[in-house]
């Protein structure tokens, strides 16, 4: 297990800041996606392929760069999500989750199929835009350029979502068609477009997070699968349908992998299973807990004690 020096602590601080940061932006459009649309988008980690997949062909069939590919690539992928949406997944809201899941599992199956069938299994590198190469020395630890870039992004992107979702009138309007979108539709508000639109946002970030990832990680047509389970895991942690919850979900996830690495992967994997049934035995995540707990210590309200149950 590491030691407990200041010096180690912070560099595993920094470590799971930053890998904790690939987490967030890619569980950021899936809770968004099922907190506004209700549904579980499976294919979100085929997304975040098809993102990296096309930064990657952007490079090198047309020679165009990463910048350019940070907005490109999640445009196309998020053009992508709204044929989905309108074809596919509109005609399954009101359905039971299963149906959801069921197709974009389907069309991960096919997507991956696809890439693999014109790429093949071995990785292909991206490289680091030459602006952010090389590292700087904190004293602890050295730092690649193109890592800090990656968290200081992505707090900057979940920040705006918050803030779009949470403080805006759209945001407003978006969460009231979750709750009731007949009645918002009665006041004039076009709400399949709002949800077309929002599929197609969340399909837009994960192929973010893939471009994000691309100089990092081998782009290879599995890659979504390699990491979507996580996502998944860091979701249900941190609160289903929350915007908050996805970075602070990520942040518990990773700073566990990092410290659980010397025991074995295998009680990594075990422990975070664990952690991801408690969290969905309380059914609001940790981010609701807490917030549960805040209403609670001002109302004075207590939780009804299991004992009493007769």
């Amino acid at each position: 297990m590491p030691g407990f020096s200041i010096q180690a602590l912070s560099g595993q601080l920094l470590i799971g800041l930053i890998n904790g940061s690939f987490y967030a932006l890619l569980s950021l459009g899936l809770a968004i996606i099922f907190g506004l649309l209700n549904v579980v988008n499976f294919a979100h980690g085929a997304l975040y392929m098809m993102g990296a997949f096309a930064a990657w062909m952007a490079a090198n069939y047309l020679g165009i760069g990463y910048w350019w590919a940070l907005l490109l690539a999640p445009a196309a992928v998020g053009v992508v999500g709204v044929v989905v949406e309108r074809t596919m997944l509109r005609r399954l809201y009101g359905l039971d989750n299963l149906y959801g899941l069921l197709l974009t599992f389907g069309l991960t199956l096919i997507a991956e199929g696809l890439f693999h069938q014109a790429y093949g299994n071995s990785g292909y590198s991206y490289p680091v835009p030459e602006q952010l190469r090389g590292g700087v020395s904190l004293g602890f630890m050295f730092l690649p350029i193109y890592r800090g870039w990656v968290v200081v992004v992505s707090i900057f992107v979940c920040t705006l979502s918050w803030f779009v979702i949470e403080q805006t009138k759209l945001g407003a309007y978006l969460r009231a068609g979750t709750e009731n979108p007949k009645l918002l539709q009665a006041f004039g508000v076009n709400v399949p477009v709002m949800f077309t639109i929002t599929y197609g946002f969340g399909a837009a970030l994960a192929a973010f997070a893939g471009v994000m990832a691309a100089p990092v990680y081998q782009v290879t047509p599995l890659m979504g699968s390699n990491i979507v389970i996580v996502v998944f895991a860091v979701v249900v942690i941190g609160g289903m349908g929350t915007v908050v919850g996805p970075s602070v979900g990520a942040l518990l996830v990773v700073s566990l992998e990092n410290y659980l690495a010397d025991v074995g992967s295998w009680v990594t994997v075990i422990t975070g299973g664990v952690f991801v049934v408690c969290v969905l035995a309380f059914r609001r995540g940790i981010v609701g807990e807490v917030r549960v707990l805040i209403a609670r210590s001002f109302t004075g309200v207590k939780k009804p004690s299991s004992s009493s149950t007769g």
